[in-house]
């Protein structure tokens, strides 16, 4: 599919999201039905499904070593929601989550401490997004300064009309960013890696995954937070290297799968807060990076790992506008072995 082809899809279907339709298919009903029968197959072929899921529990205070003692420096708060990804299913040590990657990797650049709570929650879909925002939001205590979210594989393989996936998911950033959070979303990643899964329903798998990231990026672009594509770091380098970037079970992300997904992550949550060098905010025609129609950046993120889409222009042309960037990676340092919790 081109990436133009792939840009009407996402706005048709991010349309039919903010306007409550539901019919639009990601790659038709009984293709992403084939790709459900075979991913659940491939799910129970690696024992996937035999037990509860085990989550290294990873919340806490990283980058212990900017306290100081007395009042100090404030910590940052990093909220992370969604699915398995999210919460770092597939490792076994805390440190090689998602989210104690990325809280490590914020407090080296913002020399500030930072304070991680996961309320991410193994098999979730997207309509799950509304009982984990009411958690983080509702609580009494401080409103996170930046949430990521990751999230959509599930609405793919249980045949969640994507309109709704993504109502779901806009609704979640809006609710946030009223709040006062910047939100990241990583964006669905790309189901045609998983190992089990044979062709042609790989190239299914594929299409509806990137279709699905695609209308992602426009919901919640739309709605005032950013967004990373995670589609090709679960592509070419995971097909490359399936012993080491997935874990024992061929379909969650090892601990070196995650650290690479951490690090396409890393710029985008650093600089929603600000902290990036103010040199790398202007898009660089090097790196092929500029201001787009937002269903066509959505559309060519989702074909690229580690693209970032920001909202640029509320209206222009073509409706509205946003800023496609291709961020050099920053390496994530080591977490701490344990985090302290309070």
């Amino acid at each position: 599919m081109t990436s133009m082809s792939r840009a009407r899809v996402a706005r048709r279907i991010a349309a039919g999201a903010a306007y409550g339709g539901g019919g639009i298919g990601l790659a038709g009903a009984a293709a992403v039905g084939l790709v459900l029968a075979e991913v659940r197959l491939a799910r129970r072929a690696v024992g996937h499904s035999a037990g509860e899921p085990h989550v290294p529990q990873a919340d806490g205070r990283y980058g212990r070593a900017y306290d100081s003692p007395g009042p100090g420096i404030e910590p940052l708060y990093l909220t992370l929601l969604g699915d398995s990804t999210a919460a770092g299913q597939g490792v076994h040590r805390a440190g090689q989550t998602p989210g104690a990657l990325l809280a490590s990797g914020l407090a080296a650049v913002a020399e500030r401490p930072v304070e991680l709570r996961n309320v991410a929650l193994p098999g979730a879909q997207s309509d799950d997004l509304d009982r984990q925002v009411a958690l983080v939001v509702g609580d009494f205590g401080r409103v996170p300064d930046v949430c990521v979210i990751m999230v959509g594989a599930n609405d793919v393989t249980h045949r969640m009309p994507p309109t709704r996936s993504v109502r779901h998911l806009a609704a979640a950033v809006r609710r946030l960013r009223t709040a006062g959070a910047e939100v990241v979303v990583g964006t669905c990643p790309d189901l045609g890696t998983i190992e089990p899964v044979g062709q042609p329903l790989r190239w299914l798998a594929r299409r509806a995954s990137r279709q699905l990231a695609a209308a992602q990026t426009i919901g919640a672009v739309e709605q005032g937070g950013r967004t990373v594509s995670l589609g090709d770091l679960l592509g070419p380098e995971f097909a490359a290297n399936p012993g080491e970037l997935f874990g024992p079970d061929h379909y969650h992300p090892s601990a070196e799968g995650y650290a690479t997904a951490a690090m396409a992550v890393l710029p985008t949550v650093c600089a929603a807060l600000g902290l990036w060098p103010a040199e790398e905010e202007r898009p660089d025609a090097a790196r092929r990076e500029g201001f787009l129609p937002v269903a066509r950046a959505a559309a060519e993120a989702a074909s690229e790992a580690g693209t970032e889409v920001t909202a640029a222009m509320p209206t222009g042309p073509r409706g509205p506008w946003a800023l496609l960037k291709r961020r050099r990676r920053r390496r994530v340092p080591e977490p701490e072995p344990t985090p302290s919790r309070q």
